[in-house]
């Protein structure tokens, strides 16, 4: 495990998340809200042993350019950026210290996943993943209006929720974009609301990711289609189904949702101390340039079709 202290830069709710974790796994945080960060004095310190990004998407290269220097392995959290070329800016900036960091593709770690990672998915032919979710309910006293997910550059549901597009390229890493097609909001220009991508790998499989901020309930699931049997994982029970002609069998977890980043930051503590993670799909910084790249292509390249009739509040 790292000694000395972790610096976590970022006093939003993922921020206090990694903070509180970080503490329960034995080690010393300071906590840095980003308006109270200055590059200056930071550069001075001596006393660190990673560092955890989690500000808003439109600060990343600055912060990792500073960890780089200073080598000081990070943890960032997710969307990395909106365009390829600053995926490419970020990883030239970050190549010191890229294979003791990670980004924070948590649901990698869910053990339904993990479990279908594991499997034999050579006969798989056709995959499909959703999540659905009402954004005005995420959390209360909280306006749309008002958070990052409604700029028009960073912003939208495709970089919001896109754990589902570094999903499927966890069970398929040759996975590339055919098309993006997204629905828009009057009162929020170049802001996407659904957004369903296909996607397909060379010789196989085809399929579709899709993610909207719209669902009365929230959902979360996949289907993967394969010559010999078919498997539907539910991501919020959670369950692992295996359907063949012989019938069905279910496989269900119990864990917690926290359960996901602690075992994550844990894996983090390790890379960064120069060890291993405990997970074979852990994200490792080093390794994620492709799922990185696929998500910043993917929102550069939405076409919008349309706009939906929510009032946002």
């Amino acid at each position: 495990m790292v000694s000395g202290r972790v610096a976590v830069i970022g006093a939003g709710s993922i921020g206090r998340r990694h903070a509180d974790n970080l503490r329960v796994l034995g080690v010393e945080v300071d906590h840095i809200p980003w308006r109270e960060f200055s590059a200056q004095t930071f550069a001075q310190r001596r006393d660190l042993s990673a560092v955890v990004i989690a500000t808003a998407t439109q600060i990343r290269l600055e912060l990792i350019e500073i960890c780089a220097q200073m080598d000081l392995p990070f943890y960032v959290e997710k969307p990395l950026a909106w365009s390829v070329e600053q995926v490419e800016a970020i990883y030239a900036a970050a190549a010191p210290v890229a294979a003791r960091s990670m980004i924070g593709f948590m649901m990698r770690y869910h053990p339904a996943l993990r479990a279908l990672a594991a499997e034999d998915l050579s006969d798989i032919y056709s995959f499909s993943m959703e999540i659905g979710h009402d954004v005005r309910q995420w959390r209360a006293n909280w306006r749309f209006g008002d958070s990052y997910a409604a700029r028009p550059e960073g912003g939208g549901v495709l970089l919001d929720l896109s754990h589902e597009v570094d999903m499927a390229r966890a069970l398929f890493p040759q996975l590339a974009l055919r098309s993006a097609q997204s629905l828009g909001h009057a009162d929020f220009p170049g802001v996407d609301f659904a957004t369903s991508l296909h996607l397909a790998a060379p010789g196989g499989p085809v399929g579709c990711v899709s993610m909207d901020y719209l669902s009365p309930v929230f959902i979360r699931s996949a289907r993967l289609r394969g010559l010999n049997r078919l498997w539907e994982i539910d991501f919020l029970k959670p369950e692992l189904v295996q359907i063949t002609p012989e019938g069905r069998q279910v496989t269900p977890y119990v864990f917690e949702r926290n359960d996901m980043f602690l075992a994550a930051m844990a894996d983090f503590l390790a890379l960064a101390a120069g060890g291993v993670a405990e997970n074979p799909l852990a994200p490792r910084f080093d390794a994620m340039r492709g799922t990185n790249a696929l998500v910043a292509e993917a929102w550069a390249g939405r076409q919008f079709s349309g706009t939906v009739a929510v009032d946002m509040g």
